[in-house]
């Protein structure tokens, strides 16, 4: 059975036309604008929304994360709240794909049957865990393709071809190609260098390759968008949130500053395209 993120991508496929994909931090600033922003950034045109799940240790992530799943974490988001938020998406959304995104230790806390059975439930199409290498796939990879969640992997510049197949191995929904080595939010990604990147990861898989770690703006993501079937943006959006705020506070202008970047960017992601298919 196909998920939500399948039906996404094929409908993109048959447009002609590459995902734009949108983190932002389950949340941040509070719960309330957490759940404004994700049911605002569709309509802005994002085509796949990732939910990060604040963790106290984020390692893989850069400053800017950092602070939205500090600022999450003290306005008392729990990963109970984060479910709680992808089901209020629901009510009026039932078609834009969910892709959880963070680390392995609030999922073990929580309980992995549960959290997959709740995360289902509450309409989860997919998870991004990024400190479970495959190597571990018997603790959440495979359960979560057994309750019919995606497992999204990823790729990274250092991820040689001797590597990939096992990578890849259990991999659903799509691809995640990390364009930098290091931190989200350190570097801009050459564009060139993606191109092949992605060129070589294809030959591995049928699945899409998305993108992600240092777009900022549409002239960016239209450089990645031409190579790629994805382009991922997060390091703007939550800088979008802060910069907002005012002493720590969600403003009446914190929503239409992330929709804002959301729209620029989907711009730039949808004119490379066009100029490619012309």
């Amino acid at each position: 059975m196909s998920s939500r993120i399948d039906k996404r991508f094929a409908a993109l496929k048959q447009e002609g036309r590459v995902a734009l994909v949108t983190f932002t931090m389950a949340g941040d600033p509070d719960y309330a604008t957490a759940l404004a922003i994700a049911k605002a950034i569709p309509k802005a045109g994002a085509d796949v929304l990732e939910l990060g799940m604040p963790f106290t240790d984020p390692m893989a992530d850069g400053p800017a994360v950092q602070a939205a799943g500090l600022r999450a974490l003290q306005a008392g988001q729990t990963m109970i709240k984060t479910l709680s938020l992808v089901r209020e998406f629901r009510k009026d959304d039932n078609d834009t794909p969910i892709v959880l995104m963070g680390y392995y230790n609030p999922i073990y806390i929580y309980g992995v049957e549960k959290f997959l059975a709740d995360a289902k439930a509450a309409g989860v199409d997919g998870l991004i865990v990024v400190d479970l290498p495959p190597e571990e796939d018997e603790e959440l990879c495979l359960p979560a393709l057994r309750a019919g969640v995606n497992f999204i992997r990823l790729a990274t510049p250092t991820t040689d071809d001797k590597r990939l197949p096992a990578v890849l191995a259990n991999t659903s929904g799509f691809v995640y190609y990390v364009s930098i080595t290091g931190i989200t939010g350190s570097a801009a990604p050459d564009a060139n260098k993606v191109g092949t990147a992605v060129t070589r990861i294809k030959r591995h898989t049928a699945l899409p390759v998305c993108v992600g770690f240092g777009v900022r703006n549409a002239e960016s993501a239209a450089g990645i968008a031409r190579h790629a079937d994805g382009v991922v943006v997060g390091s703007a959006l939550v800088e979008a949130v802060r910069a907002s705020l005012k002493d720590g506070k969600a403003t009446a202008q914190t929503v239409a500053a992330v929709t804002g970047v959301v729209s620029e960017l989907a711009s730039g992601v949808r004119s490379a395209r066009m100029k490619a298919a012309e």
